[in-house]
């Protein structure tokens, strides 16, 4: 198998079928379920052939393709009460590579920015991936003002102003709803102005209310933003416990993957229908060839719309995506 980082767009079905045969004989769960569906690598002869196992498998499974000890175990938020997802990680120098590898193929290296990381609610909690990689983006940082945030919105817009004075580029990552309550802070004039104008500022929102707020959709969030920092791109990440790497979507754009991840449409009421890339809609799957030590070939909980070209959209989760997807999942 190939590494991650040396996947292109010619040798990328070739890598993916390898570490399905892989996967199929080294991850207990993963292979149990290919059984239960017909499906081995005697049978899988394309991508359209792989089977996508549910992503809500890691919440009651430990998903692993080999024999190892895990250094970190990521779990995910949860805001209903339910069991989170727990994505065991063999080497978080192995992730780390990954998340710097797709941040500098969308940016450009870290030691540029000074990062920003308005994450409530994450940071309130242990085992995050996202506070993983934001603490990776901090300490590769140029500037000492790099730092995390949690509802210090007085703090935050203090160190903008000093940054902005320096001229320095400035990445300010935040958790959705953090964002729009500091949108709203800036916006009723408690700083002195309505909107704050920083060319320099790019912000990534990274998607969720977590019962926060209201759920907006995508352009909402942006219009609200980009009201109270017209001057600055907004932009997004897709990334989730269940996979290590991250897709971003640029000045309200669209997403794109790194080369090592691709996202595919699935009918939503048929879950072994084969993956597309043809602007149709329907529920997401995924292949994340860095998910080498886990599981690669995820059906999400999502769903959008992914397009020729490999750019996509995010709509949303299904409606009760806890038990949407092959009911054999319950045989495992």
């Amino acid at each position: 198998m190939r590494s991650f980082s040396q996947i292109t767009d010619d040798n990328f079905d070739t890598a993916a079928l390898v570490l399905f045969g892989q996967q199929y004989h080294g991850n207990k769960v993963y292979g149990e379920f290919c059984d239960l569906l017909g499906r081995t690598p005697e049978t899988v002869t394309s991508i359209s052939d792989i089977p996508f196992l549910p992503v809500e498998v890691f919440k009651t499974h430990v998903v692993k393709s080999g024999d190892w000890q895990e250094e970190v175990v990521y779990t995910s938020s949860t805001t209903s009460g339910g069991a989170p997802s727990q994505h065991f990680v063999q080497s978080i120098a192995h992730y780390k590579q990954v998340y710097e590898a797709g941040l500098e193929r969308a940016y450009g290296s870290m030691e540029k920015y000074a990062v920003l990381a308005l994450l409530p609610s994450y940071l309130e909690r242990s085992g995050s991936s996202l506070v993983a990689m934001a603490e990776g983006m901090i300490q590769k940082s140029g500037s000492a003002e790099s730092g995390f945030y949690l509802h210090n919105h007085d703090d935050l817009f203090e160190a903008l102003e000093r940054l902005k004075e320096t001229n320095i580029p400035v990445m300010l990552l935040g958790v959705t709803f953090g964002l729009l309550d500091f949108a709203e802070s800036i916006s009723t004039g408690r700083y002195g102005g309505h909107s704050f104008h920083y060319p320099k500022l790019r912000i990534i929102e990274t998607g969720g209310m977590k019962g926060k707020r209201k759920e907006l959709i995508r352009p909402e969030v942006h219009h609200i933003l980009k009201h109270c920092f017209p001057k600055s791109p907004i932009d997004s990440e897709y990334g989730m416990t269940e996979l290590l790497s991250q897709a971003y979507l640029k000045d309200s754009g669209k997403f794109e993957s790194p080369p090592w991840m691709r996202l595919y449409t699935r009918e939503i009421s048929d879950p072994l229908a084969p993956p597309m890339r043809n602007g149709s809609r329907g529920a997401l799957n995924v292949i994340d060839l860095a998910n080498s030590h886990s599981c690669a070939f995820l059906s999400l909980s999502d769903q959008g719309q992914v397009f020729e070209n490999g750019t996509f959209e995010i709509y949303g989760r299904l409606d009760r995506s806890d038990i949407r997807g092959c009911n054999l999942m319950v045989s495992l």
